[in-house]
């Protein structure tokens, strides 16, 4: 009997504003390059539309979480997330996503690897990708996972629960440093760059010094092909000096450029996944940006002169509305030091059941 003929258990949750397809580990093959032949089969990639398998047909629908039991001290399961390439057979392990953390928790409760607490659970997620901790506190009513409440994300239409997550050692997630360059501030291509990695590997840099206003729609700016081959010749060149090597086929670095706010926030954003522009924002892209923006020297900086002192709370604007995340960074200490962070997300259980992989 093969997966081909039995299938494979799959849970498909929404996290944040993405949707992935998520596993227990026990339930996949242990050879990565089984395990992976198999995920690309049952998400339906290579293919634009992904007709047939379980993706969406964009990169924030072709997301994957394996899941397991832990054997870290500090942590109840471990979380690996895995990106999906949707026109190219791509599996990538090269970054964390915040958005499916949102998932991870509720998905370990209803597998039974966490008990459920009466009122509400805190899961310790070890993210495999980076080694790095986060907890997940969710409501559990009665012993059981409650998805929906009066929480609302931009991005994601109605309400549902609120899923609070707490990061702890996301400094350096993939470069091993929160400035990988060494520096504050770089220049590549002429424009000025702070590269930083909170848990996500960015490249801030202002929409001006790419004859942008930051203001553009996700629409306008997926039209400007100049644009985008612009920014894919920029993270490149970026990802090498960041010491990540090629990333030509990579999914990071992630190129974000900074605009001051517009709708009352404290930050504009318009971010690259890494090439196509996103709708919103990610967790943890939002996460490092804040944390560039706050470091003395750095590109955004000069745009929170007018931020309340000594609150950790930063609203980042996005395409589609606003993302809170709580951000501390020590900038007396030299090199700087990322202290916590945290964001408020949701997520909803959307399936459980057999999915089964195209030939």
């Amino acid at each position: 009997m093969t997966y081909d003929d039995s299938g494979v258990r799959c849970t498909m949750l929404r996290g944040g504003t993405s949707r992935g397809l998520f596993f227990d580990a026990r339930d996949l093959p242990a050879d990565p390059a089984v395990r992976d032949d198999l995920l690309l089969r049952l998400m339906g990639t290579p293919d634009p539309r992904q007709i047939d398998g379980l993706g969406g047909a964009t990169s924030l629908t072709s997301k994957v979480a394996v899941v397991g039991p832990s054997g870290h001290p500090d942590a109840d399961v471990d979380y690996l997330f895995l990106q999906l390439g949707v026109e190219e057979a791509t599996v990538s392990d090269k970054q964390n996503c915040g958005n499916v953390l949102a998932g991870v928790g509720p998905f370990a409760v209803e597998r039974g690897l966490v008990a459920a607490g009466e009122r509400e659970t805190s899961v310790r997620i070890r993210m495999v990708n980076s080694d790095s901790l986060a907890v997940a506190t969710f409501p559990t009513p009665g012993g059981h996972v409650e998805y929906r409440g009066d929480v609302s994300i931009a991005g994601v239409p109605g309400t549902a629960a609120p899923v609070v997550l707490d990061f702890a050692d996301t400094e350096g997630s993939a470069t091993g440093a929160l400035l990988p360059t060494g520096n504050v501030r770089d220049t590549v291509d002429g424009i000025d760059v702070t590269c930083v990695d909170n848990g996500m590997p960015v490249a801030l840099a202002t929409a001006a010094s790419f004859g942008l206003t930051g203001y553009e729609t996700h629409e306008e700016l997926a039209a400007d092909t100049g644009l985008l081959e612009r920014v894919d010749a920029f993270r490149v060149k970026v990802g090498a000096l960041m010491g990540l090597g090629d990333v030509t086929a990579s999914s990071v670095p992630k190129t974000i450029l900074l605009a001051p706010a517009a709708d009352g926030g404290g930050l504009c954003t318009r971010s690259f996944i890494p090439v196509r522009p996103h709708t919103a924002i990610g967790v943890l892209a939002a996460v490092s940006a804040v944390t560039g923006a706050l470091l003395p020297g750095a590109v955004g900086h000069e745009l929170t002169r007018d931020w309340p002192a000594g609150a950790t709370t930063v609203d980042v604007e996005h395409p589609t509305g606003h993302l809170l995340v709580d951000v501390v960074v020590d900038t007396a200490t030299d090199p700087p030091r990322a202290v916590r962070s945290g964001v408020v997300r949701t997520a909803r259980k959307l399936f459980d059941g057999t999915a089964y992989p195209r030939a």
